[in-house]
């Protein structure tokens, strides 16, 4: 099973890298990913370049680069970097967006788990930029600077990247906001809280990338505490090493939640996520579920009843998805298109295939929404977290013993 996955996350791998990665403007040492397929004269030239897709970009290409280092994956990582740094035009910190500065924050502190790889030097002031953002009257960050909009896209991340880096009690305060404030009635974690002049006004949207950060810095945090506690094994065996696991459990218990409302409301009968996301910015919404679901998989403490349920459906959703999602891909020159309807065929962008006089003229007017390269990327982030879960099947069985991804 896990040659099946690792080739087709390769393949994912093989179609972005071909249809999408380009130098910036010809420069030497740099690449970023075109926004679509076939790019279009102003999206080859990165006039509209998305910021946080470009942060994914680099994620998966981390992803790829551990699952096998080689010398082309690492090059593309650092060139990628680079891209980055000279598409902003400016220090990366002068973007407005957390939810942008916080994605990045979390990929490029990915990059020194790759041999070979250094860590880039902006990223100290870029993390240090985002905690600078944190809101003195809620402790939270907003969704922009100069906002009152305080959302999960943003905060999730962000929480994430602090529970990585040391960041503890701040990861903990933001992560307890978002449970305390922002779960419906379903269990499902809703987008964000907007500062009124009445008072505090929650905006209901739910979009599966919400439940995923969510999970994700609840178990950043959970395993934190235990390594705080002098926990080092993923089994809690004697009455001492409860105790010292006490802290964690509200965090895993958030996680067990999650992982079932997930299961019961964004998925079919099958286990398929099918949460409606489209294009654009969504079409990152359920790849981003995926990698923090097999993240859940992998590494939550083998421990207890629930934390093995939790594993198991965490897992039976990222599998099931991918094998969904690689059965209706449409294929071109060998290389999957992915549909943004994990449940439904893929769509060949229809100006597939024109002169390039004539695309040009009809892009901008045809909108599929498999063009996009947010919509790959998920495509691809599925394929990697299925490779990984994969590998913790063939190693482990339904021990999962909780490698870092």
């Amino acid at each position: 099973m896990l040659d099946k996955w690792v080739h087709r996350a390769d393949l994912a791998e093989s179609a972005i890298n071909e249809r999408h990665s380009a130098r910036v403007w010809g420069l030497p040492r740099t690449n970023l990913g075109f926004v679509a397929w076939p790019a279009n004269a102003k999206e080859k030239l990165f006039i509209h370049w998305h910021y946080w897709w470009q942060a994914h970009y680099l994620d998966c290409l981390i992803d790829a680069a551990r699952r096998r280092t080689t010398k082309a994956r690492r090059d593309r990582i650092r060139d990628t970097i680079r891209g980055i740094s000279v598409r902003n035009i400016g220090k990366l910190t002068s973007n407005r967006y957390y939810d942008d500065k916080a994605w990045l924050a979390l990929a490029v502190g990915r990059v020194s788990k790759v041999r070979k790889v250094r860590t880039p030097k902006f990223l100290a002031p870029l993390e240090q930029n985002i905690m600078a953002g944190i809101d003195s009257l809620t402790n939270v960050l907003p969704w922009r600077s100069g906002e009152t909009f305080y959302n999960v896209p943003s905060n999730g991340p962000a929480a994430i990247m602090m529970a990585r880096t040391g960041r503890l009690d701040e990861a903990m305060v933001i992560t307890d906001w978002i449970f305390d404030n922002l779960i419906d009635d379903d269990g499902l974690v809703m987008d964000g809280l907007r500062m009124r002049m009445h008072g505090p006004e929650v905006v209901r949207n739910i979009h599966p990338y919400c439940q995923g950060v969510a999970m994700g810095a609840c178990l950043e945090i959970a395993l934190k505490l235990r390594e705080r506690a002098g926990l080092t094994s993923t089994v809690v065996d004697h009455w001492s090493d409860a105790d010292k696991a006490e802290d964690s459990l509200k965090y895993f218990a958030h996680i067990h939640a999650t992982v079932q409302a997930v299961s019961r409301k964004m998925t079919n009968v099958h286990g398929v996520i099918n949460w409606d996301t489209g294009d654009g910015d969504g079409g990152l919404f359920k790849g981003i579920l995926v990698r923090y679901l097999a993240d859940v998989a992998i590494r939550l403490p083998d421990d207890s009843p629930a934390n093995r349920e939790t594993k198991k459906i965490a897992a039976r959703l990222v599998m099931e998805s991918a094998e969904s999602v690689w059965n209706h891909r449409l294929e071109v020159d060998g290389l999957p298109v992915f549909a943004t309807d994990w449940t439904a065929d893929a769509r060949l962008p229809q100006n597939f295939g024109l002169s390039s006089s004539g695309l040009n003229d009809l892009v901008s007017v045809v909108r599929v929404d498999e063009r996009d390269l947010s919509v790959q990327l998920s495509g691809w982030m599925l394929m990697e977290a299925a490779a990984k879960v994969a590998e913790e099947v063939e190693n482990d069985g339904n021990n999962y013993t909780g490698r870092a991804v």
